[in-house]
């Protein structure tokens, strides 16, 4: 795919930025474990909101929800959407003022020391299971960034993929290890607009190279299912196949997995002030809502286009790229507009970014604080926490440039597939431990530790031993290992001893006037 100078100027200069303001933020945020995992407990309400959303919305914003719209039509990308939306406004009202209070009394710093503190873990048990569980699920997470940022380059400027996988790996590590959360924080929000303006500027180029809505309209109605909410279109056989309520109800279960997200958690308890939650509630919800509307539209209006024959036709895993072509098509129009595109591309880049310097942040932060202090009772001061943290997120990045090393390897199949898994893998092994920890005074670690166990093999068998099954079994995993972690822990808990009164006085103390 021949590519502007223009473009490759735009993406050269935008990862400068990154670079640069990156840098220059952590040089200003204070070096100890709070100022480097959570910016010291200073973030304001807009950040806190579009650093947890652009953390959230990975690179399936602009490839993977565009790329099941492309393929299947509205029912199974809008489903998820409202699930994601709805999901995103219930995390930010249960959760985040709970959290934020929760972890500032006990003086936790990370999601499994939330949980050791909270139930008086001396074990470290649950401490040790939950660091491993984020580590195991970040590593393959962020190798799919970086895949993604490959691809990309390889797919505009003809470079090697490899090449491209190493420079995405080295701006997020110049950045995210020199200056922790702050510059994390920061970038999400500067991230989290590109991705914004990216997505307003396609959908409506987008529109009018399909020859307008109504004619775009009229081609996308003729395909069996691909406009219902109730069907879904089969784009090899061009039939509608049906989307009953219970495939609904699994696919709004990606709400679900907020719940238990540790990248996105860690931003309630970085807030300054628990009251302007309530003010990043309401960001976060409208952001989440109208972006991932745009998103879809632009897969179901890139299919109008293929059918003009203005972009190419897409199949399977392609369709993921169908924002490319788009920004691509922009670009053929001038130096202005393939400024523009640059800037678009740059949002694929942003979106991958955010979620992955999140990501790294969250699992060195569970490496150093969790496992080195926590299991190993390591004595480390704050300069040694801090390397620890660093050397972790190099070691990290490391192990998911080699996974990511082959393009073709099952992890890069679909963006959205990857993410899926990881989501509920996260879901459905923190969510119920969450909430039954902010709003059951009676939960004790026992019941915590087996539920969270439980959900995490749920989610294997069921992905890999269950769901393959196919029929009334087709229901995305982290549903069910969501339940079966709950039920769990709640049996555990009722039937073992109940917490020490100390734990029960805090829980008292933190939920009075809540």
């Amino acid at each position: 795919m021949n590519t502007s100078f223009e473009i490759l100027g735009v993406i050269i200069v935008y990862l400068l930025l990154v670079i640069f303001t990156g840098v220059m933020i952590g040089r200003r945020t204070k070096q100890n474990s709070e100022g480097f995992f959570l910016g010291g407990r200073g973030m304001g309400p807009l950040v806190t909101a579009m650093s947890a959303e652009a953390s959230d919305m990975s690179s399936y914003l602009l490839m993977g929800i565009p790329g099941v719209a492309y393929l299947t039509g509205l029912a199974d990308a809008t489903w998820t959407a409202i699930g994601l939306g709805i999901g995103t406004y219930l995390n930010f009202l249960l959760v985040s003022k709970r959290l934020r209070r929760y972890s500032a009394k006990i003086d936790a710093i990370t999601i499994p020391g939330f949980f050791s503190k909270r139930f008086g873990d001396k074990s470290k048990i649950i401490e040790t299971v939950a660091a491993l569980i984020i580590i195991i699920f970040f590593i393959p997470y962020v190798a799919s960034g970086l895949q993604a940022i490959g691809k990309l380059f390889t797919t505009l400027f003809e470079m090697n993929y490899i090449v491209g996988v190493i420079i995405g790996a080295v701006v997020i590590l110049s950045y995210s290890a020199i200056g922790g959360f702050g510059s994390v924080a920061v970038m999400d929000l500067v991230q989290s607009i590109i991705m914004t303006f990216a997505l307003i500027v396609i959908v409506f180029f987008a529109i009018n190279k399909a020859g307008g809505w109504e004619n775009a309209m009229s081609y996308l109605k003729g395909l069996p299912g691909f406009m219902a909410l109730n069907q879904t279109h089969d784009p090899v056989s061009n039939t509608a196949g049906a989307y009953g309520f219970i495939t609904v109800i699994s696919t709004m279960a990606w709400g679900l997995g907020y719940f238990g997200m540790p990248h996105i958690l860690v931003r309630f308890m970085s807030i300054r002030d628990e009251n302007e939650l309530k003010l990043s509630r309401r960001i976060a919800t409208v952001w989440v809502f109208i972006s991932m509307g745009v998103a879809i539209i632009i897969g179901i209006i890139g299919k109008a286009m293929s059918n003009e024959g203005v972009i190419a036709q897409l199949s399977g895993s392609d369709s993921e790229r169908v924002i490319i072509h788009i920004a691509n098509l922009l670009a053929k129009n001038g130096v202005f507009f393939a400024i523009i595109a640059g800037v678009i591309l740059a949002g694929i880049l942003a979106a991958t970014m955010s979620t992955a310097d999140s990501q790294l942040l969250c699992a060195a932060s569970s490496f150093s604080e969790n496992i080195m202090k926590g299991t190993f009772k390591k004595k480390l001061d704050e300069k040694q926490s801090l390397f620890a943290a660093r050397c972790t997120i190099i070691i990290i990045v490391l192990l998911a440039i080699i996974i990511a090393s082959n393009p073709e390897s099952p992890i890069g199949k679909s963006i959205f597939q990857v993410v899926a898994f990881a989501w509920a893998g996260f879901g459905a092994c923190f969510g119920p431990g969450m909430l039954l920890a902010l709003f059951d005074k009676r939960m004790n670690k026992q019941g915590i530790g087996a539920g969270m166990i439980a959900g995490a093999v749920m989610i294997f068998v069921w992905k890999f031993m269950v769901r393959p099954l196919g029929g009334a079994w087709n229901i995305y995993e982290l549903l069910p290992a969501f339940l079966v972690n709950l039920i769990i822990a709640i049996i555990v808990s009722k039937v073992t001893a109940p917490p020490e009164k100390e734990i029960q006085d805090t829980y008292d103390a933190v939920m009075t006037n809540i």
